[in-house]
């Protein structure tokens, strides 16, 4: 009786949503606030890189078969799905969270601060959950935990997808949503629409923000490998410097960006951010390799970029009597918000966050590989506020001074909850 008096109260002639979330489940949500808190902060002290994700793996796995889930492991090689069936028939939907961490030393000063050291590219480095893994892991979690507890609400099946190598996986290996969905995570059943977050530390707590669309970058990564002529470095006529050809290479690029690309369309971003040669100062090397990365929200612009990248390494290092070529690596495509599921959708955000704190973003060129699945079925991607009121200045991504607030987590449950139960209910 009070689900047939919620939907006439909800329900508008274009069969979207606009009630908040049960008062049954935001009672779950509630007790389970400190839980979810409690599991962010250990997988924050304890974090993982890609494809290595295995006590977050296992925890998890403990998880969802505590629930009494139907649970798979080792999908992409460390990734975790599980199934929760509701007591009437429908849909299938999913809600995703990805589980690594990122090859960064932690310098803030948090009680469950990451102090995790493993090897990276050939070097030692910290491990921390700079870019909010932890909080998308333990929020979905918790939204397992609440579902499970209120299958009577449930029209259909929700699949939790914990994914592995968002950040990519390390070259050579496959890995991230590419290999989850080789291994059939959005079928067994056939996945119908699915659903992810990503907290920002730049977006106050208790606001989401969305795009319909093109919404975060596709990116690829590069390596540049330089040839020179190696010589003493005394005599630098006697040889040909991979030094300075990298140097022109990456000066190059740039006025790719700034004189060839048409940004009044949309932001394209070249960056070099490793560079490696040489190994004493009066030594020109032989050799010279540089990695980086390319982000662009337009197919056209992508294909330009990657051209002229591979012709202006060559020529520029043919001209110093040098040669380059470059390897390519796709980690994502563009983010696109299915334009019917997001308008569909919005109205569940504004449910449980307020009208008011629920806004419309522009495209970043930031990549997540969720767009992965969005091109097999119709997704919805948006940001959850992650900096604490009253803060002005946000801790960056993938710094060493990341940092959200644990209060902005219980929105997250939230949301993630109503969207699962509203598309089931309204499809």
């Amino acid at each position: 009786m009070n689900r047939i008096i919620l939907l006439t109260l909800s329900v508008f002639t274009t069969g979207i949503v606009s009630a908040q979330l049960d008062v049954n489940v935001q009672k779950s949500i509630d007790q389970i606030e400190d839980k979810v808190i409690n599991w962010r902060h250990d997988f924050h002290q304890h974090p993982e890189l890609s494809n290595q994700e295995y006590r977050t793996a296992e925890k998890i796995t403990q998880h969802l078969t505590n629930l009494g889930l139907e649970v798979r492991t080792k999908v992409a090689k460390t990734g975790v799905v599980a199934l929760l069936k509701g007591d009437h028939p429908g849909k299938v939907v999913a809600l995703r969270a990805d589980i690594d961490a990122l090859p960064v030393t932690e310098r803030n000063d948090l009680p469950y601060k990451s102090e995790v050291r493993a090897r990276f590219l050939d070097t030692e480095t910290g491990v921390m959950h700079a870019c909010g893994h932890d909080t998308h892991t333990a929020m979905l979690m918790g939204v397992a935990e609440v579902l499970s507890a209120h299958k009577d609400k449930i029209h259909g099946t929700v699949k939790f997808i914990f994914q592995p190598a968002e950040e990519g996986p390390p070259p050579g290996e496959e890995g991230g949503a590419k290999l989850m969905i080789k291994e059939g995570a959005l079928t067994q059943p056939n996945v119908d629409a699915i659903f992810g977050l990503h907290i920002n530390s730049a977006t106050p707590v208790g606001t989401i923000r969305y795009k319909s669309g093109g919404t975060m970058a596709a990116v690829e990564r590069f390596v540049v490998k330089v040839n020179g002529k190696g010589t003493h470095g005394s005599a630098p006529w006697t040889g040909v410097d991979p030094i300075l050809i990298s140097a022109k290479i990456i000066d190059g690029f740039q006025t790719i960006i700034s004189r060839e690309s048409p940004l009044v369309n949309e932001a394209a971003v070249i960056t070099v951010g490793k560079i490696t040669s040489g190994v004493r100062f009066n030594i020109i090397p032989e050799s010279a390799e540089l990695i980086g990365t390319v982000r662009t929200l337009d197919p056209d612009m992508r294909t330009l970029i990657m051209t002229r990248m591979d012709a202006m390494a060559a020529d520029i290092a043919r001209a110093y009597g040098g040669s380059a070529t470059i390897q390519w690596q796709n980690n994502t495509v563009v983010t696109y918000n299915d334009p019917n599921l997001t308008s569909q959708m919005v109205p569940s955000l504004e449910a449980v966050a307020g009208a008011d704190n629920v806004q419309i973003t522009k495209a970043t060129t930031g990549g997540e590989d969720f767009s992965y699945y969005q091109e097999v079925v119709p997704g919805f991607f948006f940001f959850l506020g992650g900096m604490a009121p009253g803060n002005t200045e946000p801790f960056p991504h993938h710094t060493p001074d990341f940092k959200v607030e644990d209060s902005g987590m219980k929105l997250g449950v939230q949301a993630l909850s109503q969207v699962a139960l509203d598309y089931l209910q309204l499809n």
